[in-house]
């Protein structure tokens, strides 16, 4: 056997060496909260990106507050607070003092705007009426409950037939409940496809995939993520090779979804990772959806690399407050495509009773 040659046995012994020292610096930086920082801060550009973006997110959050688009995260965020306190047993007389007059101002705010969803206004409505019809009397509530009243558009007369967005009774729901064994079904189809027939989708489909998708659970019901839905062939490749993973398929991908965080829905750092929770709850209900409609799809991993933020930020044109969170492939499954077995966990594994 051929024995090593110096200039080999010196490339090994370097790489060692830097992986031994590399080891011993982590070591010492990762000993205490400011230790890392000046590690991040000086050594290391990872987050550099993620600092970024949060702060501009905190910075449009406020812009929001005056110029309000189609939906208000404060509004939603209000809103919801005072359903669970219109639901809480036993419910106090008095809730919500801290923050109804900042909603009162804000919903008259985005209600003049005829800018926001009516949908959201009209929740947003009922929600108010039914919280001054229970809530007890404090000098504070007097004053956003007289608001709230003396408002021309919170007074808006509503017709018998009107459907009231306001908490319900699980008892009210009438729709048939999914079996175990179906939706177990459901979850089993539901596979990572990477091989799709070329023909087109439907936008219809899509539309009620996001529609389901929409019905996911969200912290404050803020839904800080959106759907950027690519058609181009062209554009599907040069999104999803921004990507790892998609080596050897992206060429066969007809359809492509990036779904999108927006940290423009948070005032304070400490929510930064929920585009992330309420973004990938959502997809899992968009490819579940979309498995009902026939069609198929694949998760892609985002990788934080900033080479590759830099390329599908320019590509998507998102602003610095707009993250991804994942791509997702698309399309009616080749029937001959093979699709990895990938064993699962069991639940004996996942489940830890305690």
């Amino acid at each position: 056997m051929k024995k090593p040659s110096i200039f080999r046995k010196f490339k090994n012994f370097r790489r060692a060496f830097k992986k031994d020292l590399s080891f011993r610096v982590l070591k010492c930086f990762a000993s205490s909260g400011f230790l890392a920082s000046v590690y991040y801060l000086f050594f290391s550009p990872e987050f550099r990106r993620e600092n970024h973006a949060v702060l501009n997110g905190r910075m449009r959050y406020q812009t929001t507050l005056e110029e309000v688009g189609e939906s208000s995260a404060l509004l939603r965020r209000n809103i919801h607070r005072l359903e669970k306190g219109l639901i809480m047993r036993p419910r106090r007389s008095v809730f919500a003092e801290d923050f109804i007059e900042e909603t009162v101002k804000h919903f008259l705010d985005c209600d003049k705007s005829n800018v926001v969803n009516e949908n959201e206004i009209k929740w947003a409505r009922d929600v108010l009426s039914e919280y001054f019809s229970v809530v007890g009397d404090s000098e504070r509530l007097g004053k956003a409950r007289k608001l709230f009243g003396d408002g021309e558009v919170a007074n808006k007369a509503q017709g018998d037939d009107h459907e009231s967005y306001t908490p319900y009774s699980r008892s009210s729901v009438s729709i048939e409940p999914v079996s175990y064994e179906s939706f177990h079904e459901l979850c089993t189809l539901r596979r990572s496809v990477r091989w799709y027939d070329q023909v087109a989708v439907p936008i219809e489909l899509v539309r009620k995939a996001v529609n389901s998708a929409s019905l996911a659970p969200s912290a404050c019901n803020r839904q800080p993520f959106s759907f950027c839905y690519i058609e181009d062939r062209r554009k599907i490749v040069d999104v999803a090779n921004c990507a790892t993973g998609t080596k050897g398929f992206s060429e066969n991908i007809p359809r492509l979804v990036v779904v999108i965080g927006d940290l423009s829905c948070f005032p304070l750092e400490r929510d930064r990772h929920l585009i992330y929770i309420d973004g990938a709850l959502a997809a899992m209900q968009l490819m579940l959806s979309l498995e009902t409609l026939g069609l198929s799809s694949c998760p892609i991993n985002w990788p934080d690399i900033e080479e590759r933020e830099r390329k599908i930020s320019s590509l998507l044109e998102l602003r610095p407050e707009q993250r991804p969170v994942m791509l997702i492939s698309l399309g009616y499954a080749d029937p001959e495509g093979k699709i990895p077995y990938s064993q699962k966990k069991s639940d004996a594994l996942l489940l830890k009773e305690v």
